[in-house]
C-alpha cells in the first residue's frame, strides 16, 4: 500500500524559508516520479516542482523557479522541497504526489498534470505573512 506523508509546513514571514518533506512507503521509491503541488483556498491545485526517478531530471512551475528546489533522499525514501524567499502568494496547502509507472518520454510536458499521479499525501499547510 502506497503511503505519502508530508511534514515541515508552518507559518513564516515573507522572505523566509521552509523545507517540506514527504516520507514515502509501499513502492520502490527511486523508480517513481515525484511531484509537489499546492492548492490555495478557492484555487485549482497547481504543480510546483517535479523530479524524475531518483533525480534524473528536475522541473519547476513558474512560481517556483529560482526560489524552490526539489530533491530526494533515496536511502531515506524522502522527498524534499526547499522553499526560499517565500511570498504571501505562496500560502497554500502543499501536497506530494507519486507516479510509479513513469516514462521519461515527454516528461517535461506531463509532469505538471494532476491526473498523472495516482498517489497523494494528505497535505501540509504553508502560511506566509507579509
Amino acid at each position: 500500500q502506497v503511503r505519502l506523508v508530508e511534514s515541515g509546513g508552518g507559518s513564516v514571514q515573507a522572505g523566509g524559508s521552509l523545507r517540506l518533506s514527504c516520507g514515502a512507503s509501499g513502492y520502490t521509491f527511486g523508480s517513481a516520479c515525484m511531484g509537489w503541488f499546492r492548492q490555495a483556498p478557492g484555487m485549482e491545485r497547481e504543480a510546483v516542482a517535479g523530479i524524475y526517478r531518483g533525480g534524473g531530471s528536475e522541473v519547476y512551475g513558474d512560481s517556483a523557479k529560482g526560489r524552490f528546489r526539489i530533491s530526494q533522499d533515496n536511502a531515506k525514501k524522502t522527498l524534499h522541497l526547499q522553499m526560499n524567499n517565500l511570498k504571501p502568494e505562496d500560502t497554500a496547502t502543499y501536497y506530494c504526489a507519486a507516479k510509479t509507472n513513469c516514462p521519461f518520454d515527454y516528461y517535461r510536458e506531463w509532469w505538471s498534470r494532476k491526473v498523472e499521479y495516482a498517489y497523494w499525501g494528505q497535505g501540509t499547510q504553508v502560511t506566509v505573512s507579509s
